[in-house]
């Protein structure tokens, strides 16, 4: 998203509402981490929803970028525990580096910035969140300072620069584990909205090749490190359609990643229909199957067409093994004009979500931190409190309405699905919660002495589970250093993991899905003896 949606010199409005949401296990330090090497499916599902820290490292003003330059605050260890205790498992976070890079032929990147984004990536990947960082604004020709111009003359200068402080980047995080994703850059195109032209997308398609050639060779983690890489202006159409978009060659990655999966992800964003998402004015309030007046609502770009632009993107290069990050969406606050306007506003993000989710994709919310009118906003970050809770509750049941007969990659996809059941559920976890009938599927990814797995356990009785606790023994050896989507206790033997706020109630045939990180001394087996509430499981 470019500066279309930013707000300078935002007034932050405090909100009431608090949140409780996925709580998360033991965490990890960056130094502590090691690489888990995740296929694509499994690395989909365990990113579960995701949110974009929008308007902040991107933020610029005269071509020199500074987080609080367009009205936000900066950001704070306690606002990002805010975002991961509402449930979100990945945070998006845009950066500019503009001018902050030095001259040729070295373009060193200010220290002093490289060190905040680092500790902006601490706050979230200390927590055991995945994070996304890009180079944002650099390719925007409204952005003062911006020189990543895919229609520019000198191409070899842009390359140089380009090559330069995406091999310092890659350099100060080659030691941090998956759970960091590097994006090559954001909406690049050449300003012209309509079919792409060339030789502008093949400059892109040579930004997108040297990002993942500079990154493999900066080594360490960096050589299996998952790579995100977008098509013209992350436009769904002109990325899997017959524009000229070229997935790059991944020559110099590691030999540890298997020969038969990638490491490498196509992004791209979704605002369909904008006169909904983002157009400022309050004609079009309303939007999908449940709007009551057909006037307020727009004449394309519904549920069917959002669906096949979802399904585009899965039958194009989910079926090859290219996970799919729909890494921005959302639709802007129009209250103002139509007071049912956020729920609508809600029914758009579960429907993208659900639609993600169902074909192979990753999704992240766009939010400028701007609430009130035009706002993207979810929470107040001054504050550190939700704003949007009927969004966000929308958002984390879309990730777990994953259909039983949605397309997969591979068997394991199933294995791996997202959390499922209903955000607005008050689980108990007292004794008295129903046992019913039970199965479970466990997805184990071991490497050297770590693994992470994937466990989906199935209501299979005949009346819902309201609150649950899933218990099972750990092989030998084995200790669990993080998880997910539910609290665990204890770390080792015989471990008892119990329900998360948003996915305590298990409707029959119903499903959820945890997972954890484990240390191993040399068994990296899958559990036994699983038990949903002293009901044994199949």
């Amino acid at each position: 998203m470019g500066q279309k949606t930013r707000k300078a010199g935002l007034a932050f409005m405090a909100a009431a509402l608090a949140v409780t949401g996925a709580v998360y296990g033991v965490t990890r330090s960056a130094s502590a981490d090691v690489v888990a090497q995740l296929s694509g499916p499994q690395l989909v599902a365990d990113m579960g929803a995701g949110w974009n820290l929008g308007n902040t490292l991107e933020a610029s003003t005269n071509g020199i970028p500074s987080e609080t330059a367009w009205g936000n605050p900066a950001v704070t260890q306690a606002f990002i525990d805010r975002v991961r205790a509402s449930g979100f498992r990945t945070i998006r976070i845009p950066v500019s580096y503009l001018g902050h890079i030095g001259a040729g032929p070295d373009y060193t990147v200010n220290a002093a910035w490289l060190n905040r984004v680092q500790q902006v990536v601490d706050y979230a990947y200390s927590r055991g969140l995945y994070v996304l960082i890009n180079m944002h604004g650099d390719g925007y020709k409204t952005v003062a300072g911006s020189w990543l111009i895919c229609d520019a003359s000198d191409q070899t200068t842009i390359r140089a620069k380009y090559q330069k402080v995406w091999q310092q980047v890659a350099t100060r995080f080659q030691s941090y584990n998956e759970h960091l994703i590097f994006e090559s850059m954001n909406e690049n195109f050449d300003g012209q909205y309509g079919n792409p032209t060339q030789p502008c997308y093949s400059n892109i398609n040579a930004y997108n090749q040297l990002f993942v050639d500079t990154v493999r060779r900066t080594g360490g983690t960096n050589a299996s490190r998952w790579l995100l890489v977008p098509g013209w202006n992350t436009n769904i159409d002109y990325t899997a359609g017959s524009y000229g978009f070229v997935i790059p060659t991944d020559q110099y990655r590691s030999s540890t990643v298997p020969a038969a999966e990638q490491r490498l992800m196509i992004s791209v964003h979704y605002y369909d229909p904008w006169d909904f998402t983002g157009t400022e004015d309050g004609t079009i309030t309303q939007w999908g199957a449940a709007a009551t007046n057909p006037a307020k609502k727009s004449v394309w770009g519904q549920e069917d067409f959002l669906d096949g632009q979802l399904k585009k993107m899965h039958d194009t290069f989910v079926t090859r093994g290219y996970p799919v990050f729909v890494g921005e969406y959302g639709s802007i606050d129009k209250t103002t004009y139509d007071s049912t306007n956020n729920r609508y506003r809600a029914d758009y993000a579960r429907a993208l979500v659900t639609a993600a989710t169902k074909y192979g994709a990753a999704t992240a919310y766009w939010d400028n931190g701007w609430n009130g009118q035009h706002g993207f906003g979810l929470f107040d970050r001054s504050a550190a409190t939700v704003t949007q809770q009927g969004i966000i509750d929308a958002i984390m049941t879309g990730i777990g309405s994953q259909p039983s007969n949605s397309p997969s990659v591979s068997p394991s996809a199933s294995a791996s699905a997202p959390p499922s059941g209903s955000p607005s559920a008050s689980p108990s976890t007292s004794p008295s919660a129903t046992a019913g009938a039970c199965r479970v599927t466990s997805a184990v990814s071991a490497w050297n002495t770590g693994l992470t797995n994937s466990i989906t356990v199935t209501n299979t009785g005949t009346t819902a589970v309201n609150g649950w606790k899933l218990a099972f023994t750990l092989a030998a050896g084995q200790t669990i250093t993080a998880g997910w989507s539910a609290t665990y206790s204890p770390t080792s033997g015989t471990v008892t993991a119990t329900n998360a706020s948003y996915n305590g109630t298990l409707a029959p045939g119903g499903s959820a899905t945890i997972g954890y990180q484990a240390g191993h001394t040399g068994n990296a087996a899958a559990p036994t003896g699983f038990t949903l509430n002293g009901a044994t499981c199949s």
